[in-house]
């Protein structure tokens, strides 16, 4: 049996990898409700934290802002921060290390997890705000996170989340809704699923995605 997401409750939706002034409009048009970010250099939606402080200054208030990190150092954290007051720290980094920078920074922290079988699934979340629940990485792969590979989701049967989570990897307006019925997420996150090729956002993308997602919510 699948997590069961409450009667009527609204998806929400990350639209992460923004890295143009068309994404973040798009995004913030399409009622997205956290616009991530990209602080890893190999990652084709890499910007600079300079960069990310332009894009969000399009729009006062808004969706929080997050921030993605691949095992940072505190100095790039706060290198980050000193031009862009994100509201949320996502990180791949061990548990552990996602509590030291929680406290160090006050900040909600995100961390992902990967995920190839149910022996991946977390069954401790106080280190971190929220979990990202993703496929991991494949073998040889440079850059962490799901590189636009799904998981089987029937592993979450079951699965009793110790925080909450966010699904990702692999998802796209065409199975986001199956993925909501199947896991019972009841927030989503997508990055290369709203792509015309790769690091290049598609506004047309990104809005079907937000509709499938929001429509496969009941009364959505």
């Amino acid at each position: 049996m699948m997590p069961e997401r409450a009667a009527g409750l609204r998806v929400r939706v990350k639209v992460c990898g923004i890295n143009s002034d068309a994404a973040f409009d798009a995004a913030l048009a399409a009622g997205a409700d956290w616009i991530g970010f990209v602080f890893f250099p190999p990652s084709p939606r890499f910007v600079t934290p300079a960069r990310a402080a332009e894009l969000s200054a399009r729009r006062t208030g808004g969706p929080p802002r997050v921030g993605l990190f691949v095992d940072p150092t505190d100095q790039a954290i706060e290198a980050a921060l000193a031009v862009l007051p994100l509201d949320i720290l996502q990180l791949y980094a061990p548990s552990a290390r996602a509590a030291a920078v929680r406290q160090r920074f006050g900040r909600k922290v995100w961390r992902a997890v990967g995920v190839g079988g149910r022996e991946d699934l977390p069954h401790d979340g106080a280190a971190a705000d929220a979990l990202l629940i993703e496929a991991k990485p494949p073998a040889g792969a440079m850059r962490p996170g799901g590189n636009a590979r799904r998981f089987d989701w029937s592993v979450l049967a079951g699965w009793r989340a110790p925080a909450p989570w966010l699904l990702a990897g692999g998802l796209d307006a065409g199975n986001v809704a199956e993925a909501i019925a199947l896991t019972g997420a009841t927030a989503v996150d997508v990055s290369s699923g709203v792509e015309s090729s790769p690091g290049v956002k598609d506004p047309a993308l990104i809005r079907a995605f937000v509709a499938a997602a929001r429509g496969s919510a009941p009364g959505g």
